[in-house]
Formats: structure tokens, sequence, C-alpha cells
């Protein structure tokens, strides 16, 4: 196992406790990605991405799979609303 310096673990630490803020800042930057896309295939990873965040910000695994089966901008928009 490598020996990380001082800074590198407080880098590592902040990184873990400021994980589900990193991960709704990447949801509003999808929820704006998903308005302006036009083809069918990019849609289709962008939501695929809407699923990890999620999870990653704390949301239900459930809930989650239903908010991207359902594809649902404005849900997900008033959802993230609610998480911050």
């Amino acid at each position: 196992m490598t020996d990380y310096s001082p800074y590198q673990k407080g880098v590592i630490k902040r990184f873990y406790e400021h994980r589900d803020t990193l991960a709704l800042q990447k949801l509003a930057e999808i929820v704006s990605d998903l308005y302006v896309a036009t083809s069918e295939a990019k849609i289709k990873r962008t939501w695929g991405r809407v699923e990890k965040q999620l999870l990653a910000a704390g949301v239900h695994k459930h809930q989650a799979q239903a908010l991207v089966a359902d594809q649902d901008l404005g849900a997900l928009a008033k959802l993230i609303g609610e998480l911050n």
C-alpha cells in the first residue's frame, strides 16, 4: 500500500467529506446537458450518468432507478433542488 503525505491525506479526506456535494453539482450540470441534448443516443448516455450521480448523492437505489426509467427532467430538477 502506498504511503500518502499529510497533504495528500487531507485532499483525500476532503474529497470523501464533500462527495455528495460534488455529485449534486454534477447532477445540476447533467440537467442542463439533458435540456440542450438533441440526439437520442446522447440523451440515453446522459440518463445513465444521472443514475450514477444520484447514487453518489445518497439517493436510494430504487428511487434513482424509477427516476431514470421515467426520464422526467422536471422531477430530476425538483429532486436536486430538494437535496440542496
